[in-house]
């Protein structure tokens, strides 16, 4: 083969290969980027939307002072109750507590002292929930005007009371109408009582207990006339006061042993008047060892969980509602003066969103005792049964009030004297 044709051959080649090398690597180009226009804008993700944070809600701080512990099964007990319903109740409400001011637990403090730390702490309301705070009370409240304080079982702010004008303006005064549910205890006692003699474990004296005793002594006599058939004027009725509300070694009496003298002296009830409750394990310990014998306890609705077997019932406080409308009428700006004495709700003395006292039936009923003391309650809701109607007298045989005569609020409020016919001291 002629040389140059070779060479010339081999040229061609080499051109027609740069040729379509340089052609597809322009149509490579142009698939990734057409000439001539503009290249996609990226597209944003949509920013996230923080959601709105809750609104904070506002705090309502307010103060329990106690005059025994808050787990006592009583007393303080049920107040402080009333305070937890309070803060599950109103959303942001915060409960500071103090408990045991008294001089045996806690003699170096004051109720004065407690409401200043109260106050350092942003309350806006002070329940102060003792008959021996009223007095310190009136002058806490004079301090911190800005304050709501309620004195409870007190009479301070009462228009028609001893005290009236006592009260500063941001004072005021809540208590359940107990002495009807201490009526209804007298009479499950008349109910139960074999050997006719009912005893009354009593604190101090003053107006209040003197009240309260005399009404369980009331329903006593009502009952065991009324439903046992029998004579009021057998049936034994004594009272002891330890001295406080509850138990201080070496100042008071001693419940414990106090009760073991009731039921070694022949009484088979025994009704407590105090805080706590040794009454109803007294009477327990002495039901293990064969006797039949039985108790009603008093304050705490829980309280016959001590020994459900031997308790006749029980007559408690239910402060939460009452402490919510109070925290409610603070917080809207509508909170005036008052003294409330609130009724029981009768159509449920069980109902603890509205009653402010109430009964809670014990195990140691039988049917038969209960049937009679439920005709008794229905007696007293519908007005046909009257506790406090006349002839009574006091203790003395001072005329109280004449036959017929329906006792007033103020003459049950401050009972002079024990009544005719009740054992045991009057002052």
């Amino acid at each position: 083969m002629d040389t140059r044709k070779v060479w010339k051959l081999v040229a061609l080649i080499l051109i027609l290969s740069l040729a379509l090398t340089a052609c597809g690597k322009q149509t490579e180009e142009a698939t990734m980027e057409p000439a001539g226009e503009e290249p996609e804008a990226a597209v944003d993700e949509p920013e996230e939307v923080e959601e709105p944070e809750e609104p904070m809600e506002e705090e309502f701080v307010f103060g329990m002072i106690l005059v025994g512990p808050k787990n006592d099964r009583g007393w303080s007990q049920a107040h402080y109750e009333g305070g937890l319903y309070v803060e599950e109740n109103i959303p942001g409400a915060q409960m500071i507590v103090f408990e045991s001011l008294n001089p045996a637990d806690k003699p170096e403090a004051t109720l004065e002292g407690v409401v200043d730390d109260m106050v350092a702490q942003g309350v806006q309301l002070v329940f102060t929930t003792s008959d021996e705070f009223e007095e310190d009370t009136v002058g806490a409240a004079e301090k911190y005007p800005e304050v709501t304080f309620i004195s409870v079982s007190g009479d301070d702010a009462w228009a028609e009371g001893q005290d009236v004008g006592l009260a500063p303006p941001n004072e005021g005064n809540i208590m359940g109408e107990m002495p009807p549910m201490k009526a209804i205890a007298g009479c499950a006692a008349a109910l139960a009582t074999d050997s006719g003699k009912i005893a009354y474990l009593g604190p101090l004296i003053n107006f209040e207990t003197r009240r309260l005793v005399s009404s369980v002594y009331l329903g006593a006599r009502y009952c065991y006339e009324n439903y046992r058939g029998m004579s009021a004027d057998d049936l034994e009725f004594t009272v002891t006061w330890i001295g406080f509300w509850f138990n201080i070694p070496g100042v008071t009496l001693d419940p414990t042993e106090v009760t073991t003298g009731f039921f070694d002296g022949g009484a088979d009830v025994v009704i407590s008047g105090i805080d706590t409750t040794e009454g109803i394990v007294v009477a327990g310990q002495r039901a293990d060892q064969g006797e039949s014998v039985w108790a009603v306890p008093y304050d705490f609705e829980g309280a016959c969980e001590e020994k459900p077997e031997i308790c006749l019932g029980v007559p408690y406080f239910n402060w939460g509602p009452a402490y919510l409308e109070t925290a409610e009428a603070v917080i809207g700006g509508t909170w005036t003066q008052g003294w409330d004495w609130n009724p029981p709700y009768w159509e449920d003395l069980t109902d603890n969103a509205v009653t402010p006292v109430g009964w809670v039936d014990g195990t140691g009923l039988t049917e038969e005792m209960k049937a009679d003391l439920d005709a008794f309650i229905a007696g007293m809701a519908s007005g046909e049964i009257v506790m406090w109607q006349g002839p009574l007298n006091l203790q003395d045989g001072t005329p109280y009030l004449a036959d017929g005569e329906v006792a007033t609020e103020a003459q049950i409020w401050y009972l002079p004297q024990l009544l005719e016919g009740m054992e045991g001291p009057s002052e």
